[in-house]
């Protein structure tokens, strides 16, 4: 299936979230997809691994509540803090109609997660996955019913993300993926349609131009700064590779390339410099340094 979007659709319609959303992982993809769907009007439960990284989780997204009000959006904070649920067991679940799981992209990882939503949720609630990399058809296995099964590819960070990818397999119930786009459209943001394949449409491109400039970093061929200049005045993108890299993190760039790699072969080869970057822990923002230094931001390392 080509990407698509729907813009083309000018006919008049009500699009709208879920009522009752889940989302398994309050990181930082975790709770910008918890903190799209509270905005949106969703009650929403997160599900983290302990007490601690619940109390941090609720603590990201409360922040980012608070920083969404400030910048104008017209909610009331204390409700929409009470929209949200934190918890520690996936039995809050009960009751969802939509599921987004969004732990770190591990295949085992991820299969034990969906196989453990699928049995806390109705029959008719449907379970996405977050992943940036793994094509759906090695995860739907973990489900008893796959038909209930699509991806929601959030982007990085998502409160001023607008695109979301909505990924559909072989499996996947025909009238889930407008139900997913009208899902979208509600956040506020822009669906395009892919067919499951390994990356899907942007992390394969994304991955691609930011494995060689990392290339390009380690020959020597320019500084980080400069490549990225590259991109942002000759081909108008609004971030440079490594710029973005480092927003997204050199872990995450890592996993999804060698990720890619095996499915899509020696293209997709991490270089070297990034496997020393972040057994270095410079993954990139979220530890203060990466191709660039953020000496205003926090470190998350022990952080989801």
């Amino acid at each position: 299936m080509a990407a698509q979007t729907d813009a083309q659709d000018s006919s008049a319609r009500l699009d709208t979230v879920p009522a009752r959303v889940g989302v398994l992982g309050g990181g930082r993809m975790g709770g910008g997809i918890a903190h799209a769907f509270l905005l949106a009007g969703a009650a929403v439960t997160v599900v983290e691994r302990d007490d601690a990284a619940a109390s941090a989780a609720r603590e990201r997204i409360e922040r980012s509540i608070d920083a969404s009000i400030a910048r104008g959006f017209a909610g009331d904070a204390r409700a929409l803090r009470a929209a949200l649920t934190v918890a520690t067991n996936s039995a809050a679940f009960a009751g969802t109609e939509l599921v987004v799981e969004a732990v770190p992209e591990l295949l085992e990882l991820k299969l034990s997660a969906l196989s453990g939503i699928e049995a806390q949720v109705d029959p008719t609630a449907v379970i996405a996955s977050n992943t940036s990399s793994i094509p759906l058809s090695q995860l739907s296995g973990a489900l008893a019913d796959p038909a209930r099964f699509i991806g929601l590819h959030f982007f990085n960070p998502v409160p001023a993300s607008s695109l979301i990818e909505v990924v559909v397999c072989d499996t996947t119930d025909e009238a889930l993926p407008e139900r997913a786009r009208s899902w979208v459209r509600a956040l506020g943001k822009t669906p395009i349609t892919v067919a499951d394949a390994p990356g899907f449409a942007s992390s394969r491109l994304g991955v691609a131009l930011a494995l060689e400039a990392i290339r390009m970093v380690e020959q020597g061929v320019a500084s980080a700064a400069d490549i990225d200049l590259a991109m942002e005045l000759g081909y108008r993108h609004p971030t440079g590779p490594l710029r973005t890299t480092d927003i997204v993190g050199l872990d995450v760039r890592l996993g999804i390339a060698e990720q890619l790699e095996r499915d899509l072969g020696p293209n997709f080869t991490p270089p070297q410099l990034l496997r020393d970057m972040v057994a270095a822990g410079k993954l990139g923002r979220k530890t203060g340094a990466g191709f660039y230094d953020w000496p205003d931001t926090p470190s998350e390392r022990s952080t989801p």
